[in-house]
């Protein structure tokens, strides 16, 4: 009988991780796919590789804003609710971006992606925390971040296929086929976990005095910030994959998997190694290793990047190794985060993904084009933010150390 209930559990608990992974995945298919059609789009709509990156980095800042609205709206009405009507207008704006006559139209239709592919990212990990608890929680975050890995890889080889094959266009109509996938699947699949015994205040001025009150708890802010510097050395160069296959490797369109590919082997091995240790390390531990792995891959990235020919081994080897780091710290980083306030998981998830999609933004519009021209760059740009990603980890440690501890019951 117990045997049975646990299979059950864990067959559910695989049922909702595929499920969130495909609402998280809208996000990484928004940002990578078109990737490989920058040169294309440039040249049709004469524009310089400048203002095509602000293509990315005003999708970000509006994917990043969108998440505060969506997650207190979850915790008032409910999860699916939010789930269906932001994937509705990702479709539509994704039909928009296909349509696109110019580069204004482009730029727009792009903030329409950010603005709705938000929604399902920010309900997918409140949905985990409202299904799931402990180890368990760990494990079902960890299988999430495993299949949402893939979507990077894939996204700008399917997006290298589609514009060899039919022109950059075609990559959007991609995005609205998989939008209405999503949606389809969410309709008919997508439980709501969250009851209306559970539901907050969709009230304005509620909201905003709890986001006040969450803004002004340093142990949770500072989770939030250890964790967009954690991503944010690995997004340098997702950002920054234009140059480095391009101008660096000398590749072509649809050679975006060799960058890819490896960088979601280490993405899924961090996660896969989560996983398996849930319940037997604590988040700290599982954190703390990450974080010496990442250390370690962004010192020998530097030294090659300075010492070494510039070769697809020495660039790509070393932000490998430093993924799988980034990901076995991820789904602990987030699940400490979340668990600061039980009762507004979908405002914590909220400002976790805002924290860490608004650092992308930065990131692949002041840092990615600052740093993208030179390799020793992009590798002293992934130090810094990992020392200071670091920093901040030893520093919420301390903390944590010297708060009062709870009172151990008899």
């Amino acid at each position: 009988m117990h045997e049975s209930i646990h299979h059950a559990h864990h067959r559910h608990g695989l049922w909702l991780s595929f499920t969130v992974a495909l609402l998280a995945m809208l996000a990484p298919f928004s940002i990578d796919t078109y990737l490989p059609s920058f040169p294309d789009i440039g040249r049709e709509f004469s524009v310089s590789s400048v203002v095509l990156q602000q293509t990315l980095s005003f999708y970000l800042l509006a994917f990043a804003t969108m998440m505060l609205v969506y997650g207190p709206l979850s915790d008032a009405y409910g999860r699916k609710t939010v789930v269906l009507v932001s994937t509705a207008v990702y479709v539509a704006t994704s039909i928009g971006c296909a349509l696109a006559p110019n580069i204004h139209w482009l730029l727009l239709m792009r903030i329409g992606q950010g603005i709705s592919a938000s929604g399902a990212l920010v309900v997918g990990r409140a949905i985990i925390r409202d299904a799931f608890a402990g180890a368990a929680a760990q494990r079902v975050m960890s299988q999430v971040m495993l299949i949402f890995a893939l979507a990077p890889a894939v996204a700008p080889i399917i997006g290298g296929w589609l514009h060899d094959a039919f022109g950059w266009r075609s990559v959007f109509w991609f995005l609205v086929l998989l939008g209405l996938a999503v949606w389809l699947w969410s309709a008919f699949f997508l439980p709501e976990t969250l009851p209306p015994v559970g539901r907050q205040s969709g009230h304005p001025r509620i909201i905003a005095r709890a986001y006040w009150k969450a803004l002004g708890t340093p142990r949770f802010m500072i989770l939030i910030a250890t964790l967009a510097f954690n991503f944010g050395g690995f997004f340098l160069y997702v950002a920054g994959s234009p140059d480095v296959m391009y101008r660096h490797l000398h590749y072509g369109a649809d050679d975006f998997g060799r960058l890819f590919i490896p960088l979601v082997t280490g993405l899924m091995l961090g996660a896969f190694i989560s996983g398996r240790i849930a319940g037997r390390f604590t988040h700290e531990q599982a954190v703390t290793a990450g974080f010496a792995l990442m250390l370690a891959a962004a010192v020998v990235n530097l030294v090659l990047a300075l010492w070494l020919t510039h070769t697809a081994f020495t660039i790509i080897v070393p932000v490998v190794i430093y993924a799988t780091g980034m990901s076995l710290a991820m789904p602990n980083l987030s699940l400490l985060a979340l668990d600061v306030f039980p009762a507004h998981r979908g405002l914590a998830s909220a400002l976790q993904g805002f924290g860490q999609a608004g650092f992308n933004a930065v990131v692949a519009g002041v840092l990615a084009p600052l740093l993208s021209s030179r390799v020793e760059f992009l590798a002293g740009g992934m130090l810094m933010l990992n020392l200071v990603g670091l920093g901040l980890w030893w520093f919420w440690r301390r903390r944590e150390e010297t708060v009062e501890p709870v009172p151990v019951l008899p």
